[in-house]
């Protein structure tokens, strides 16, 4: 598999530091909020690597941290009159809510920083003693000169870095970029005891402690989103690998921006969304659609009408499926063609060589929408048996699992048995030609809450709404 590496500005190969086991280390949410459409990205992109990956065979370890003490964190919980720890845990279940809803899977470990103070601190002790950080006045800051590296991943001389950085005047860093690892306590803001007296940690160095501690000196992929580039996983490598003398990771994947309406997303503007308020009109898997449906290093421009053509998209994903499901229970036992044998080895083989390109989602699902077209012509034709049929229907599931969409066809499926008896008594009633009681019948079907119709392929009930 190739994957686009930030750090290099090209793709390179896959190669896990142990074989067959790839480690993670994804940048979570700062718990203060519901999640955003932005904040939905990455998490639907990497939860797809995270997916394919396991579907080629390789055993993933995968983390994904909580930041459950901050700045906006400390704000909204002052504001509320609350603990923030009480806002912590409440967005904490609100983003794991978002994130089930979105087909996400939880990470293996979701580390917060709450409960890993001691190997933070740890982490800022071994900074200091060999020189890399330094303490003012309660505060610790990493000193960047000591870094020879810094701007390696931004790409950036530190002249750029210095002039296009939001750095706060302050008189007592040594240079404008030193930045904080350890953050002395002020009136009323949650603190831990530390050798450098009341504090908590600064954003940086908490994502640098719990990687080392639960993955390692040296990640196989570290993902965020792109603007996390500079400065936090900047600030990330200068921490780690200060400490190490390792590379922090041997690649490093960033998911592009979404825009809205092709401007910039921005509550000030009056476009920003969270994943929740769409997924309330839309439905979670529209919005899950919407994120893979491009490459993951590609801009998405939200709007209505992206949203309209994904849940349309979906629609004949589920149409195929549903149709195939009719046609199956009315098939024919015999063998598979030779000719369907080779469709569906090209289709499986055409998207796996799309998301060995680079995660390449969008080729991926072309590859899926050719194997619909296939499938449709194949359940139209009467002399297809059962198994060519049930064969291309798992290879459909095979390839959705992976995207980790069609995720609600389980629900479409719990047909309670008395409205799948009345459907068999409408069934007889139209054998016999008794149409008025087979309507009655469909009006009773209806009044439960679903529909149903018969097409060539067989009858067909759906829940309403």
């Amino acid at each position: 598999m190739q994957i686009y590496n930030t750090m290099t500005r090209k793709k390179e190969e896959l190669k896990p530091i142990s074989d067959n086991q790839v480690n993670i280390y994804a940048c979570g949410p700062t718990v203060y909020n519901y999640i955003h459409i932005g904040n939905a990205r990455p998490i639907c992109a990497f939860d797809v690597l995270r997916r394919y990956l396991k579907y080629r065979g390789y055993n993933v370890k995968y983390v994904q941290n909580f930041t459950d003490v901050d700045d906006k964190i400390i704000k909204k919980a002052n504001e509320e009159g609350v603990q923030a720890s009480e806002i912590s845990e409440k967005y904490i279940a609100e983003y794991k809510k978002d994130a089930h809803g979105l087909n996400v899977m939880d990470a293996d470990v979701h580390p917060k920083v709450t409960e890993s103070m001691d190997i933070i601190i740890d982490l800022v002790k071994k900074l200091v003693e060999t020189g890399h950080a330094y303490e003012k006045n309660g505060d610790v800051y990493f000193r960047t000169s000591s870094f020879k590296d810094y701007g390696k991943l931004s790409g950036m001389p530190i002249e750029e870095l210095q002039a296009g950085a939001r750095i706060d005047v302050n008189d007592i860093k040594e240079n404008p970029l030193d930045f904080a690892v350890w953050k002395s306590a002020k009136e009323g803001e949650p603190y831990w005891e530390s050798p450098w007296g009341k504090g908590r940690p600064g954003w940086h160095i908490e994502c640098s402690a719990m990687s080392g501690y639960h993955i390692g000196d040296t990640l196989d992929i570290h993902c965020g989103g792109q603007d996390l580039i500079f400065p936090h996983h900047e600030n990330e490598i200068a921490q780690s690998e200060a400490v190490t003398g390792k590379p922090l990771a041997n690649l490093w994947m960033h998911n592009g921006y979404i825009n809205v309406d092709n401007k910039k997303m921005s509550k000030s503007l009056g476009n920003f969304f969270t994943a929740r308020e769409v997924a309330e009109k839309y439905g979670y898997e529209t919005v899950r659609y919407m994120m893979i449906q491009a490459h993951y290093r590609s801009p998405i421009n939200y709007c209505v009408e992206l949203l309209d053509a994904c849940k349309a998209s979906l629609e004949r994903l589920y149409n195929c499926r549903e149709t195939l499901d009719r046609v199956i229970a009315n098939a024919k036992d015999g063998e598979i063609s030779e000719t369907a044998k080779k469709i569906f080895s090209e289709r499986r083989q055409q998207f796996i060589t799309a998301m060995d390109d680079d995660l390449n989602t969008a080729d991926g699902i072309t590859a899926i929408f050719e194997l619909v077209r296939d499938l449709n012509t194949m359940s139209s034709d009467n002399s297809v048996s059962k198994q060519q049929l049930q064969a291309g229907a798992d290879l459909f599931d095979e390839l959705t699992d992976v995207l980790g969409i069609m995720y609600n066809r389980k629900k479409n499926e719990e047909i309670p048995a008395e409205i799948l008896e009345l459907a068999e008594q409408r069934k007889n009633a139209r054998k016999d030609k008794n149409f008025a009681l087979a309507d009655e019948i469909r009006d009773k079907i209806t009044a439960l809450g679903y529909s149903i119709k018969e097409t060539r392929q067989g009858t067909e009930i759906k829940k309403i709404g």
